[in-house]
């Protein structure tokens, strides 16, 4: 048992290590509210951790208020994605066909923003999509980006 919980802890470690970080490039209020934080939209750069020099750029909202100001709201499920090209492109290891690459807590606990990356091979891009799901149900909002890829360097596929 105590080697199982070991395994877990360091699992645990392993996985928070290797989850992508958000920057906070900026934020506009778009609703005032006179007791806590506005509501908001945010703008938040992820690098991909599979592929250097790809960063996308996430815009969506954040609910203010006492509910926001004490992590109690649930963040609407509507986003908005553009990846870019920020440096030349390399792989340090083969991509798998589809992959979530961002995964970040919207709510208190049911609720998470996703963003999936999928390689097209045939045109030698790659299409990353974002939404949102709930434990019962989930979005049908989503956005999708695509970055091109040269030619002379192929998308390393497992």
């Amino acid at each position: 048992m105590k080697s199982f919980l070991h395994a877990l802890a360091v699992a645990a470690i392993g996985a928070c290590a290797a989850a992508a970080h958000a920057e906070e490039i900026g934020e506009v209020d778009t609703v005032f509210k006179l007791i806590g934080p506005d509501h908001k939209i945010v703008v938040d750069a992820y690098d991909d951790p599979g592929v250097v020099g790809v960063t996308c750029y996430v815009s969506r909202a954040k609910t203010g208020g006492i509910k926001g100001a004490l992590g109690l709201a649930e963040d609407k499920a509507e986003a908005s994605i553009a990846c870019r090209q920020v440096g030349p492109i390399s792989f340090p290891k083969p991509l798998r066909q589809q992959e979530e690459v961002f995964s970040e807590r919207i709510s208190l606990v049911f609720k998470r923003l996703r963003i999936v990356r999928m390689v097209d091979a045939r045109r030698n891009a790659l299409a990353y999509l974002t939404y949102s799901d709930r434990l019962i149900d989930g979005s049908p909002q989503n956005a999708i980006t695509a970055v091109a890829v040269a030619r002379d360097t192929p998308i390393p596929v497992k």
